[in-house]
């Protein structure tokens, strides 16, 4: 099986949408990669993974650690890394150090990094140099701390025009594909409209040319806390307590394990 890269990727605008989900272990991503054109390795990690408050403690070997994990034992999708906080704003040489060694050590197809037109010198750098990005605009994670929390984006014309300059720019840089997260329906749907390069959307228009949403949350497995964009498509939370209550009863009870699940002693 040949594995996707961002032309097979590029060639989807206006065409079939993208589908595309976090992942950020080996058993998920094997599941996952049967069904999805793009997997990403995304600092949403930090939270869905260690319990952390947002990203940006989120470091690059945690980035690579799960990278590689995703990397190894999937064959189809395209998969993409998130460059973590603090580790390419500096300046471009420094974003080029850190996808480097996380395209070196992983073997991903791409990277992603969040910002518009102040990041646009950084995106170019990198492409002129062989690195595939991804962009991200609209609502940072990385910026909840500057946004003054997790709100929606675009909501007026000064914003929604600001949010298209920024799409532009990091088109124009030479991003591949741009992620669109929280932002007005109708902004994200005019941006979307006016790129040469698909939109992946998340919180944002239909009308992208691709939706993403991080697995834990559509599985129900994310904890209580629900995104308003978010639907979800089961319940893995309440599938694994009502096992691990019949396993904790059984263990307890002496019923587990029966003789079938023990060694049996052969004499020789």
């Amino acid at each position: 099986m040949k594995r996707l890269n961002i032309h097979d990727i590029m060639a989807h605008k206006g065409k079939e949408p993208l589908v595309v989900l976090t992942a950020y272990t080996a058993s998920n991503a094997r599941l996952l990669d049967e069904y999805v054109d793009i997997l990403l390795v995304g600092d949403s990690l930090g939270m869905v993974v260690y319990g952390m408050e947002n990203t940006l403690a989120v470091t690059v070997p945690m980035m690579i650690a799960h990278g590689k994990a995703v990397v190894c034992s999937t064959k189809k999708a395209l998969v993409v890394i998130d460059l973590p906080f603090g580790s390419f704003q500096a300046s471009p040489a420094q974003a080029c150090e850190t996808s480097t060694s996380i395209i070196a050590a992983t073997g991903c197809g791409a990277v992603k990094l969040e910002g518009g037109v102040e990041m646009a010198p950084t995106v170019k750098f990198l492409v002129e140099r062989g690195i595939p990005v991804m962009g991200h605009i609209g609502l940072k994670p990385q910026s909840v701390n500057a946004m003054g929390g997790y709100r929606t984006q675009g909501k007026n014309e000064k914003d929604a025009q600001s949010l298209l300059e920024d799409a532009k720019a990091i088109e124009l840089a030479g991003a591949f594909a741009i992620v669109i997260e929280g932002v007005v329906e109708a902004v994200a749907k005019d941006i979307t409209a006016q790129l040469s390069i698909p939109t992946i959307g998340i919180g944002a228009s239909p009308a992208c040319d691709g939706q993403v949403l991080v697995i834990d949350d559509m599985l129900g497995a994310g904890g209580e806390y629900i995104p308003s964009f978010v639907k979800r498509y089961a319940d893995v939370a309440g599938i694994t307590k009502k096992a691990v209550s019949e396993y904790a009863k059984e263990v307890r009870a002496r019923r587990f394990p029966s003789a079938e699940y023990c060694y049996p002693y052969k004499k020789n």
